[in-house]
């Protein structure tokens, strides 16, 4: 990862021109083929009767090519789950399209902004953080980075987050197939808590003194 940063910032001093990357996603280089790579990966698991799974979180989702692969996936039969909090171009729940996608928009006290894209890979979980939506402008048309997390405490974190968030039923709000939106609504008695408010729960209790 230090080599790579090396020659992204190389790169973007004009000291050298486009670069190999070994674990950095860099745009306009190589994010978008090695995302459409892994989108196209879990696919052929899915047809193949593999463990199959991707769950994206990000700002927004317009890219055509991004979205004709993951409908691919879905017909394949992989399990979608996005968290779009803005623009987002892809209809879920299309008969024969779609049906795999899940699409949530989670509104409430914070401004939504981080990215993680997860990756189930055949029981090999391969989980990235970055900069960049699936956007043309991100993906090819101005710099943005994506790094790999490798750490097993930190992977975990991050998929117990994505899963925090996906069963939110106070601030998420579901994308129907004709573009309209419905917010989730708790169940009688059960725990009305938003995403948001959990999480500064759990970082108070993290950062409390501890006695004894």
């Amino acid at each position: 990862l230090g080599r790579d940063l090396i020659k992204l910032f190389n790169y973007l001093t004009g000291y050298a021109r486009n670069q190999y990357f070994d674990r950095l996603l860099v745009a306009p280089i190589n994010l978008r083929q090695r995302m459409v790579e892994m989108i196209e990966r879990e696919r052929d698991f899915a047809r193949n009767n593999r463990h199959a799974r991707i769950i994206a979180k990000m700002n927004s989702l317009v890219d055509p090519q991004i979205i004709q692969k993951l409908y691919e996936a879905s017909q394949a039969g992989v399990k979608i789950d996005l968290i779009i909090r803005g623009m987002c171009c892809l209809r879920p729940g299309l008969k024969g399209v779609s049906d795999n996608i899940r699409i949530i928009s989670i509104i409430g006290r914070f401004l939504e902004h981080s990215r993680i894209f997860y990756f189930q890979n055949n029981g090999q979980d391969e989980i990235y953080i970055g900069s960049a939506d699936w956007m043309n402008r991100n993906l090819s048309c101005r710099v943005e980075a994506v790094v790999p997390i490798e750490n097993p405490h930190l992977k975990q974190d991050l998929r117990d987050l994505l899963d925090l968030y996906l069963t939110d039923q106070r601030q998420a709000w579901e994308l129907q197939s004709d573009g309209t939106y419905i917010q989730r609504r708790p169940e009688p008695e059960a725990d009305d808590r938003g995403v948001h408010q959990i999480l500064m729960e759990q970082t108070l209790a993290s950062v409390a003194p501890s006695h004894g």
